[in-house]
């Protein structure tokens, strides 16, 4: 009997290491599919944020320079923003966790948010997307085409965007991409709606 009980013990603690492993490649993969899913709502957060403020100077405005400036503005600004926020936000979370882990006695640095990564991740999203309506409009001359070419590229952006966060979400791809394009459209036709009424009063 006692040899048959050492023989089941490695067993054991093979079926656990397998077990570990499984469980640690479904955390990887977990982890991984929230960074790329907040690449693409950083994106997407670039691409409607900089073709709105476009969209509301072009309501005003038909000089070609003064559209691709304003654009080029939102993206600095709109970078700087998000990066800053998500540095705030993952340092926070990281104090909070490194002062669970001292009430613990655990020290795991591996496991902690990088701070630092993830501002530079969420910037760089941002101006992905917000760089595609700035290129869109940089070499159309006719400002009505302009502001056409802009809405048509944003249109399709959304629709690729929407695909991917359904697909990285497991939800339905049809109803995501029409959510998040009906969404653009609305944050754009409302930009360009009031600057066109300040503008046209005088304000």
């Amino acid at each position: 009997m006692a040899a048959k009980t050492d023989l089941c013990i490695p067993v054991c603690e093979d079926r656990s290491e397998h077990g570990q492993v499984s469980i640690e490649e479904d955390v990887d993969y977990s982890q991984r599919g929230q960074w790329l899913r907040a690449a693409v709502l950083g994106a997407t957060d670039g691409l409607v944020s900089v073709a709105s403020l476009m969209m509301g100077i072009g309501a005003v405005k038909q000089d070609v320079r003064v559209m691709i400036i304003t654009g080029f503005a939102g993206l600095v600004a709109g970078a700087c923003s998000m990066a800053i926020g998500e540095f705030v936000s993952v340092y926070s979370q990281r104090d909070v966790e490194v002062a669970q882990m001292k009430r613990d006695n655990i020290i795991e640095k591996e496991a902690l948010p990088n701070p630092i990564q993830a501002a530079v991740a969420s910037a760089l999203a941002f101006m992905v997307g917000a760089i595609m309506p700035l290129l869109a409009a940089a070499f159309v001359v006719d400002h009505k085409v302009r502001l056409g070419v802009v809405v048509a590229t944003v249109s399709l952006a959304l629709v690729v965007f929407g695909w991917i966060g359904a697909v990285l979400g497991k939800t339905p791809v049809v109803k995501s991409s029409v959510r998040i394009l009906v969404g653009g459209w609305i944050a754009m036709g409302i930009t360009f709606g009031l600057t066109k009424w300040i503008g046209s009063a005088g304000l």
